[in-house]
């Protein structure tokens, strides 16, 4: 986009250039047609270094996304229930952090993480298939299948990801997109209906959106320093409330969670997503 907006200018600018009638209406407008130019440049952002990081990261995920899905495939399939519960909500942090990225590569989303009733029942599978029989059935019969086409897809994803392009458009709204993850199913309680884990999921997209963060920073703080405090200060308490809830190397079930501790979360979140929600419009992406 920000490309196309650059031409637009300067094609804008090549025909004030052309309009005009008398040599010195033909220089002023040459003057003004290089000011409207050079201002587009000054505007502009170089963003490739921080989209080349992004992707790095996104592979560096994926890479432990399989290593840890191998691991929880594996309990699953060997009928090691307390295993397979407790590697299931870490293993889809990995995930959780670069959903944006799985989204744009076609039907991975769907294949790995839709929800009960999110696809038609023939097809539904991926961890929250295998999750409703370990945590409602207690159970992992059956789930052989569906814990194979699982690590299928997951090594498929990561083949993937060597070619994708991360542009500068992908890399802000991915930021915003993982925040919108937590407000419409996170917080709420509805993406780990059964076992109950979402705070995990919680905290790696904003942990997912923090990395943008972090890889936009130096450019953000040199167009708009006040921007990326504010940014960086909501983030500090977001985490702050999230910490709030850890217990040993994961955290709390949903279902300890008061009224009052979603409401405070669901602020702190919103008080984050917008000033975060106004970065490409100051980086021009």
């Amino acid at each position: 986009m920000k490309a196309l907006y650059t031409g637009a200018v300067l094609l804008a600018a090549a025909s004030i250039v052309l309009s005009g009638c008398s040599k010195n209406e033909n220089k002023a407008n040459e003057t003004a047609a290089n000011a409207v130019a050079n201002n587009a440049a000054a505007g502009a952002v170089d963003l490739t270094d921080a989209q080349e990081k992004y992707r790095a990261y996104g592979i560096e995920q994926c890479d432990q996304f399989i290593i840890e899905t191998e691991k929880f495939v594996n309990a699953v399939k060997a009928g090691d229930i307390d295993t397979a519960k407790q590697l299931y909500a870490p293993t889809r942090m990995y995930y959780e952090r670069i959903e944006p990225i799985a989204e744009s590569l076609g039907d991975f989303d769907p294949n790995i993480d839709a929800r009960e009733n999110d696809v038609p029942d023939a097809d539904w599978r991926g961890f929250h298939r295998i999750e409703k029989s370990l945590w409602v059935d207690n159970s992992a019969e059956g789930m052989n299948e569906f814990a194979d086409r699982l690590l299928s897809d997951v090594k498929a994803l990561r083949a993937l990801m060597e070619t994708v392009e991360v542009d500068s458009t992908m890399l802000v709204t991915g930021a915003v997109e993982l925040l919108n993850e937590v407000s419409s199913s996170k917080v709420t309680g509805e993406e780990e209906r059964y076992s109950r884990t979402d705070l995990y999921d919680f905290v790696a997209n904003v942990e997912g959106a923090k990395k943008i963060y972090e890889l936009l920073k130096p450019t953000l703080e040199q167009k708009d320093a006040d921007l990326e405090k504010q940014i960086g200060d909501r983030f500090a308490e977001l985490e702050g409330q999230l910490e709030k809830y850890k217990s040993g190397d994961g955290y709390v079930l949903f279902t300890e969670l008061k009224e009052t501790d979603t409401k405070a979360l669901s602020q702190s979140l919103d008080a984050l997503a917008e000033p975060l929600s106004q970065m490409g419009t100051i980086l021009g992406a």
